[in-house]
């Protein structure tokens, strides 16, 4: 049964006609409704049905831009918070959609579409709000980099200092000092193409190996700024360790810097991958389970799938649609090692074989065996027909005429076919082996 849902999954799935727009297939909505979660802090999915040709299943995911979810205009509502309706008891019972995004240039004509969150009849929700809660009451989505956006900004504007201070230290500086008998300095230049564009009078623009013709009294006085700047590096790298752990992202990962030792290298890739597993769960639970159950009903009602007692009993509808949700694997460090590792959990029954088969590779395990028996099969076929191949007669790597191996003596044989210095066998008239002489004492 497994395998059968699995295989009808795929054919909706891995197909763009599960997308209401045609564009993206289950595993590409997955990716984008996770980027849109961590740039916005939220994004919504509806779930509408429509026919396509070739496609059995009439299951669409649409996915909705977080920036779409707000209070109508002029709404004063109480109950209505950020677009998300809840009645007294706090229960969201449904969400204002706006039929345009709000920079778009139709935003003055835009209207609300109220879509309740549950099926009044059946139950069914209508629409999957992903979002990460961080306190009670809340909403709303927080970006994932919410908390460090201000630290982002100042760095963003310190690099980019930086980097205009670099390029004005490789041109060739100076300043102009007067006494109170020079002439003006303006004039002492040759055009008003050396000035800034928009700039004060006495701003002048610097180019590589530029001349300056000084007036009597004036002279040039060489600057040093100092660029660049040697503590810019220990400064960027300070700024990022804070950003790494505000958002639960080792510096190595971060930046990707790995020089320090192997086990450190290793150890901040296991803290991440602490919190790329959390965050995995947070996206199953609120996106691909859903959604995987309500396709799984509608295979159950259309007959595909045979499952007795899918819409009468609560807990055998939970058994059927219990799954298991695994992302790309994570990568060996030490495949040796790791794989060693993974031996010994499995025989000491800490793990399994499909769990270790999906953490380290990604794969499936009764896929690989299935796979395994057929390269078996076709392993041996091979082997018997390059056996067959050594077998035959005057080959090279064949039998010799006389029954013995390549690279051996032969055994002689004299002409009864005994060899030298065993008991020739007497055979009597028949050509029957005959029973031997009796000799006698004096023989």
């Amino acid at each position: 049964l497994e395998r059968e849902i699995e295989q009808e999954f795929s054919l909706w799935a891995d197909s763009t006609a599960c997308d209401i727009e045609r564009l993206d297939n289950f595993s590409e909505l997955q990716q984008l409704a996770f980027l849109n979660w961590l740039m916005s802090g939220d994004v919504l999915v509806t779930l509408p049905t429509t026919k396509r040709p070739g496609m059995p299943y009439d299951l669409r995911v649409r996915l909705i831009e977080a920036d779409r979810l707000s209070n109508p205009m002029g709404n004063t509502d109480p109950h209505i918070i950020g677009g998300v309706e809840v009645n007294p008891a706090g229960e969201v019972i449904a969400y204002h959609i706006s039929t345009h995004h709000p920079l778009s240039w139709e935003y003055s004509e835009t209207k609300w579409t109220r879509v309740e969150a549950y099926g009044a009849a059946t139950g069914r929700r209508n629409v999957l709000h992903v979002m990460n809660r961080e306190r009670i009451g809340q909403r709303r989505g927080v970006p994932f980099l919410a908390p460090v956006i201000e630290a982002l900004k100042q760095l963003g504007q310190y690099t980019d200092a930086e980097l205009t201070a670099a390029i004005v230290s490789g041109l060739f500086t100076v300043a102009i000092e007067k006494d109170e008998n020079s002439e003006d300095m303006v004039g002492a230049f040759e055009g008003e193409e050396q000035q800034a564009d928009g700039g004060e009078e006495n701003t002048v623009e610097l180019e590589p190996g530029l001349v300056w013709d000084l007036a009597k009294g004036e002279k040039a006085t060489p600057l040093t700024p100092g660029r660049p700047n040697a503590n810019f590096d220990s400064f960027v790298t300070s700024i990022c360790r804070q950003i790494g752990a505000a958002l639960e992202i080792p510096y190595e990962i971060l930046l990707k810097h790995f020089t320090s030792s192997f086990t450190a290298s290793r150890g901040a890739l296991l803290e991440f991958w602490k919190a790329i597993k959390m965050q995995r769960s947070w996206l199953a639970n609120d996106f691909c389970q859903p959604i995987f159950e309500e396709w799984l009903a509608e295979a159950v009602a259309k007959g595909r799938i045979n499952a007795p007692g899918f819409f009468t009993d609560p807990l055998r509808r939970k058994a059927y649609c219990k799954a298991q949700w695994n992302g790309p694997a994570r990568g060996l460090l030490n495949p040796v090692q790791e794989v060693g590792a993974a031996v010994t959990r499995v025989e000491n029954g800490f793990s399994t074989r499909s769990a270790e088969t999906m953490e380290m590779a990604g794969g499936d395990f009764y896929s690989n065996c299935e796979q395994l028996k057929q390269e078996e099969k076709k392993l041996k076929e091979v082997k018997k027909i390059v056996n067959a191949g050594e077998q035959k007669p005057g080959s090279a790597a064949g039998q010799q005429g006389n029954g013995t191996k390549p690279g051996e003596p032969a055994e002689q044989q004299d002409d009864n076919g005994t060899k030298p210095g065993e008991p020739a066998e007497q055979k009597d008239g028949d050509g029957q082996q005959g029973e031997k002489p009796v000799r006698s004492d004096t023989e």
